[in-house]
């Protein structure tokens, strides 16, 4: 039966006024028999042409309404067809128009049944031609669930648009039309005006009747539980198109008079209606594990003030930070990444994860950086960063984290934190993240304990009160008053705390203004009078300020205080670049005194300054490469000797600026080590400088920047090398050119345009390893020295030559007495020594240091072969060092490489050739277990030899001679730090009792630094003994959780993982440490990273297992009960056990980033959880816990490994390791739904993996949602399936609803198919 006989069987019943019932009854037999397909589009197609609007009478449209009753044509399509014929008709069809909202109120909120039809697909896509969707929208994608949700948002749309034309709000509008006014236009022909020109009341009032009807319709839409769902899928896929929408809504919402009319729907609930609060995808608005997980963030949250350590639900939230702090505290490591951008990104991270508001996020970052600080209130002596450094992450990173933090968050689009886009909304955002950091500010003034000033910065902290205290009594005094007084001699209280300075550094950035001196408590009380006048001037940065010359009492002074403010900086760059020789020194020192160690207000400008100073700019004339800068010697060389302390280098490392640093001295290298050292520069004081002087400065510095003593080892695991093996001169050069080539882009980070624009002035291009010839060469025979003996040297050659001339000089008084010369090679030459190589050879320092590995070895088959005293050996080889210091890095090297190679027989250290430690070794020993017993660890194989005399390998035992002959004192500072490390990686590598024997002979020479060689000598047991690192791991747990049995602490938490700093509890004579801070000074030496893995897994499911069977400390749990009103016991233990269980998942976690970076976290999520959950385990005590155990164990690790993959890949695609997500991501998502599809068995308890799969997408959903974005589409729809399989509907929704466009329809059927 074909449209002609549809069409002439309407017509005679039409003519014949037939029931229409009976006409339907007849249609839907004649269509059945013919063999068509109902519903039928093409009936639907034909009724609605015909009536419209030729046919425009009551029984046709009783024909449609009959037709739809009996399903005999598709309603959606129906609605579809009316919508664009009847709404812009609507003035002169107002019946008409009545009929269609009828009929929208009574089919379009019926959806399932329109879903369910076999031709579903077919019925859609003719919807998408009749009203454009896809163009009009934009959408490449055609599946029938998209264009569900298109059609519902389609519809609202027409009518809101009608409904705003109706009242003359349209031309309010950002596009002044109808946004479906094209679609309208070929409409306009077939209208006709039932009416004419005559205005009736009663068209009138039905006119007003249908605006009314239809705003209330739209309500229905925005309420109905399955229309609602639908349009916030509409709302989270169609950015741009939703915030049209809404702006429309809010004017209609604002402005329309028929809204006030209606009885059903007010403006207000209209608008709420599209809030954060009312459009969700779930009523439930978070699945019930996120409610399980963030439940517990308030329960004792900043419950006390009292000690260094909070809660254990607040170290669950901070714990990876307190350790990312701390582990930044390691000198034996410096970054190539900003301290600002890693901290940044893990706040974002825990704040995503945790769901924290912004005045805890930040009240936790100033309390985590406090407890950095109070560690060191008492610490150990020796070459390692120490307050100062910590001093600058608190006072100068934090803020400077704060303000990219809160730039970011007022930068953002509202829209794209998923909030409604409207004006109303977004003043609503404006400055509440200002007034949290304000906010936590007031609080942190409960937490006395914690703002007690260590007894260096106390003055600091009390001028800064007393600035507070002038200002609020209204007492204007310039710094030039703080100049001439000492705090003491106030005449007034003005004693000050870390608060007060953690303000100022706020004040400096902006953050805060002066206002905060007004703070309840911040000041005592006011001053009532003026403070005596001061002498007119003394010395110091205001005196330098107006005009003051550089004298050597003023610059003595402005080395010893920091500058107050940029302009005192800027002026004294001025002068760097542009005063007199004199001046430029003074200034350099000065950059490089207080300024850069304590001027926290001001630090990230004052290195910025140093290192514009060593990147001076070439002269128009220069045609000579990078020789310019030898006319810089003078004050280059001062800047080195200023920056070259551990803490310096740190402070450069924390602020991003290793590679730019490294970039400035590489050319300073090139130039300086190509000179020949008769080039000198006498300075005023009287003091003479070498080229060699300058360039191993230089090196040293250089060479601090990346693990260059390190062997070939550190290959990466799969494809992602690891973190060590990327501290190389190329990687950190690219580094550096990466902030270059990100210039132009405004939208960067303050930090990152930062960055940019100081390797901007440094040097407007990239720059290549490949640009340094002599340094290339030098660090590819430093390679190859490592990796290979050494071969190539020719007798009789100038290089050759030059061998001899330097063995000569090493040993020029043993050459004097005998006859018989230390040569190279195997022949030795008669006869006497060379006269004028008592003086050294008049080399260029790169042709003395491609020389030096085949001077040492000479000199060390010597010692060997009997032809060398060791004395002698250790006196050759500082001599070497000093004619040129940069010498000992290559000396380093060789070392390395033989100690490593393990082919020299072991010496003996009797005291006699060689220094003994046995003054001293036993108690060393002692002392290392008795560190290691302190922390949970038992190494049994650490029992000393008494008996057995003690012995070091040849190179090792030289290595140590030469290190011993440097004195402790500031000028061989920057040479032993450099020689220390070298010098405790090779005797960790050797068998035992070597690094003990080593520790012993240096604390014999520098007693003060006793303390610190115990504790790294404790530290290297860990290199090669698998099980110590197992059970310091343990401890770590047991520590954190306060488990009954852990050695450390019964009240668990970061206090106990980390300790209040090393002297805190002097104990026997020792000083016990923290498992936290032994791990983390530890795990650097551990070769072996992988296994960890596999064992913080099982640590942490065994920690589980003890959490909830009865390892939580009693007292704390008796308080909980006390405290906890109303709450029954059951569901308090299960809270708690819940907040332990988050905190073990967070220190796991932390863990293994940490140890193992992004390299790790992906062999953790690729292959470790995978094989744990596919291997068999079994356990007496879980089935004692009611399957509480194998539940808690599921969602701990979900916990931990969505927190693994936020600390490595971060939560949004900021970050470039967030390129490598999508793919390691992929294939465990892969593994979840195989697992779920049945096509993977599984070996864990059934409750641990619903636990699992249920944690993880969860955490995914609702705190990571642009990982479910990566995802593959069609993974994501068989995980929703599997999830509804295990009765986790709503999380299946959520999932879908979160994965884009792509699961936009299946979100839409899904809604629709479970009514949810």
């Amino acid at each position: 039966m074909g449209m002609e006989g549809v069409a002439e069987m309407t017509k005679v019943a039409q003519e014949q006024g037939s029931d229409p019932l009976l006409w339907a009854i007849q249609m839907y037999s004649s269509l059945n028999s013919a063999g068509e397909s109902l519903p039928s589009a093409e009936l639907a197609q034909f009724l609605v042409s015909h009536i419209c609007w030729d046919n425009n009478v009551p029984i046709l449209w009783k024909f449609l309404d009959k037709a739809l009753m009996l399903r005999i044509v598709p309603p959606m399509l129906i609605l579809a067809l009316l919508s664009k014929r009847v709404i812009p008709s609507r003035h002169t069809q107002p019946v008409a128009y009545r009929l269609y909202l009828e009929l929208l109120k009574r089919h379009a909120f019926e959806l399932k049944s329109h879903i369910s039809v076999p031709d579903y697909q077919k019925v859609m896509q003719s919807i998408d031609v009749v009203l454009h969707l896809s163009h009009m929208f934009g959408m490449s994608l055609n599946e029938p669930g998209i264009l569900v949700v298109l059609f519902i948002f389609s519809v609202v749309w027409q009518l809101l648009d009608a409904l705003l034309e109706d009242e003359g709000l349209l031309e309010f509008t950002l596009e002044k039309k109808s946004r479906w006014a094209t679609l309208y236009q070929d409409m306009e022909l077939d209208r006709h005006d039932e009416y004419g020109d005559i205005k009736t009341e009663q068209h009138e009032k039905l006119q007003n009747a249908n605006t009314l009807l239809a705003v209330e319709i739209i309500g229905q839409f925005l309420q109905d539980k399955i229309s609602s769902r639908i349009l916030f899928l509409a709302r989270r896929n169609l950015h741009a198109h939703w915030h049209s929408f809404v702006q429309r809504l809010q004017l209609l919402g604002e402005h329309s008079l028929t809204l006030r009319k209606s009885r059903t729907l007010s403006p207000e609930t209209l608008l709420q209606l599209t809030s954060n609060s009312c459009m969700v995808l779930s009523r439930e608005c978070k699945t019930n594990l996120q409610q399980k997980f963030r439940t517990v963030m308030s329960f004792e949250y900043l419950s006390s003030s009292a000690s260094l350590c909070h809660g254990a639900s607040h170290s669950a939230l901070w714990i990876p930070l307190d350790l990312v702090l701390e582990d930044a505290m390691d000198g034996y490591q410096v970054s190539a990444t900003s301290a600002i951008e890693t901290i940044s990104g893990l706040i974002k991270t825990l704040r995503a994860i945790n769901g924290t508001s912004w005045h805890d996020t930040f009240l936790g970052l100033w309390l985590a950086t406090l407890r950095l600080v109070q560690r060191e209130r008492d610490p150990i002596e020796g070459p390692m960063p120490h307050l100062d450094t910590r001093l600058c992450m608190l006072m100068c990173i934090m803020p400077l984290v704060v303000a990219d933090l809160i730039e970011e968050e007022e930068r953002t689009p509202v829209d794209e934190k998923d909030s409604g886009p409207t004006d109303h909304w977004k003043d609503k955002l404006t400055g509440k993240c200002r007034n949290d950091l304000v906010s936590s500010l007031q609080v942190l003034g409960d937490y006395q304990s914690l703002l007690t000033p260590p007894q260096s910065v106390a003055a600091a902290a009390n001028q800064a009160a007393a600035k507070a205290m002038l200002f609020v009594s209204g007492i204007t005094i310039g710094s030039a008053y703080f100049d001439c007084i000492g705090m003491t001699e106030m005449p007034f209280d003005c004693s000050g705390n870390m608060r007060h300075l953690i303000v100022e550094a706020c004040i400096a950035r902006n953050l805060l203004d002066t206002s905060a001196y007004l703070w309840p408590g911040y000041v005592n009380g006011r001053i009532n009078q003026i403070p005596q006048c001061m002498p007119a001037q003394v010395p110091g940065w205001s005196s330098f300020m107006k005009g003051a010359p550089l004298t050597s009492i003023m610059v003595n002074a402005m080395v010893s205080s920091p500058a107050a403010s940029l302009a005192e900086l800027e002026k004294i760059f001025e002068i760097a670049i542009g005063g007199s020789e004199d001046e430029k020194i003074s200034a350099a020192a000065i950059l490089c005194g207080a300024s850069l160690i304590r001027g926290w207000n001001i630090q990230e400008h004052t290195v910025q300054f140093i290192l514009r100073l060593l990147s001076p700019p070439v002269p128009v004339e220069n045609t000579e490469g990078n020789n310019h800068l030898i006319n810089y010697a003078p004050i280059l060389n001062v800047l080195f000797i200023g920056i070259a302390s551990v803490d310096c280098v740190q402070i450069f490392s924390l602020h991003g600026l290793v590679p730019q640093l490294a970039c400035s001295l590489m050319p300073i290298c090139e130039v300086f080590g190509s000179c020949v050292p008769n080039i000198s520069w006498t300075l005023t004081s009287g003091e003479e400088i070498s080229a060699h002087a300058v360039f191993s400065n230089a090196f040293i510095l250089l060479l601090k920047l990346w693990r260059f003593n390190r062997p070939p080892i550190e290959y990466g695991v799969g494809d992602v090398p690891t973190v060590g093996s990327q501290l190389t001169p190329e990687y950190l050069l690219s580094v550096r050119n990466s902030h270059l080539m990100s210039a132009g882009n405004v939208h960067k980070d303050q930090n990152r345009r930062r960055l940019s624009e100081i390797a901007s002035l440094s040097s407007p291009k990239s720059v290549f390893v490949d640009s340094f010839p002599k340094l290339k060469a030098w660090h590819r025979q430093h390679q190859a020295c490592i990796a290979s003996t050494l071969s190539g040297l020719v007798h009789g050659t100038p290089f050759h030559q030059i061998v001899e001339g330097l063995l000569n000089m090493m040993f020029r008084k043993i050459n004097k007495g005998n006859q018989t010369t230390i040569t190279s090679g195997s022949s030795s030459s008669s006869g006497p020594g060379n006269e004028d190589a008592s003086i050294g050879p008049k080399l260029p320092a790169w042709d003395i240091l491609e020389a030096i590995p085949f001077v040492v070895d000479a000199a060390l088959t010597a010692c060997a072969h009997g032809r060398l005293s060791p004395r002698e050996l250790a006196t050759g080889l500082k001599d070497l060092a000093d004619f040129l210091p940069a010498s000992l890095a290559t000396i380093i090297s060789y070392f390395s490489a033989e100690v490593t190679r393990g082919v020299w027989k072991p010496v003996f250290m009797n005291g006699t050739d060689w220094p003994s430690p046995a003054a001293n070794l036993l108690n060393v020993e002692g002392q290392i277990k008795k560190i290691l017993a302190a922390t949970g660890v038992d190494v049994p194989s650490l029992a000393s030899g008494d008996s057995s005399p003690a012995t070091l390998p040849l190179p090792l035992a030289a290595f140590t001679s030469l290190t011993i002959t440097y004195k402790v004192d500031r000028a061989s500072e920057r040479f032993l730090n450099l020689a220390g490390q070298t010098l405790e990686s090779l005797a960790a590598g050797c068998p035992w009792p070597c690094m003990p024997i080593v520790a012993s002979l240096w604390t014999q020479k520098a007693k003060r630094w006793s303390d610190f060689l115990i504790f790294s000598a404790s530290r290297t047991v860990f290199l090669h003994n698998s099980d110590a690192v197992v059970q310091l791991l343990k401890s770590c747990f047991t520590a954190t959780l306060g488990m009954n049995g852990s050695p450390i602490s019964c009240s668990g938490g970061i206090g106990a993982l980390l300790g209040h700093g090393f002297k805190s509890h002097l104990c026997a004579g020792i000083c016990p440490v923290a498992p936290g801070i032994l791990y983390l000074r530890a795990y650097r030496s551990i070769r072996d990273i992988v296994f960890l893995t596999e064992e913080i897994v099982s640590i942490l499911m065994h920690s589980v297992r003890e959490i909830v069977c009865g390892g939580l400390p009693r007292e704390r749990l008796e308080k909980l009960k006390a405290t906890k009103d109303g709450i029954k016991y059951g569901q308090v233990s299960l809270a708690v056990a819940m907040t332990q269980v988050k905190l073990a998942a967070a220190l796991g976690a932390s863990l293994v980033w940490i140890s193992g970076g992004l390299m790790l976290v992906q062999l953790l999520i690729k292959e470790t959880l995978p094989s744990w959950f596919i291997s068999v385990h079994r356990s007496g005590q879980e089935e004692k816990s009611d399957g509480m155990v194998a539940m808690l164990g599921g969602y701990a690790l979900a916990y931990f490994a969505v927190l693994c993959g936020a600390f490595a890949w971060g939560v949004d695609s900021s970050s470039s390791a967030s390129k490598r997500r999508p793919k390691v991501l992929g294939t465990h998502m892969e593994f979840l739904a195989s697992a779920l599809d049945g096509k993977i068995s599984l070996g864990c308890d059934s409750a641990t993996w619903r636990a699992y799969v249920s944690g993880f997408v969860s955490l995914m959903v609702g705190c990571t949602p642009n990982w479910v974005l990566e995802v593959d589409v069609h993974v994501l729809k068989r995980l929703s399936n599997g999830l509804r399989q295990l009765n986790e509907e709503e999380l299946a929704l959520a999932l879908l609803g979160v994965g884009g466009v792509g699961t936009m329809g299946a979100a839409a059927e899904l809604i629709i198919d479970t009514a949810m």
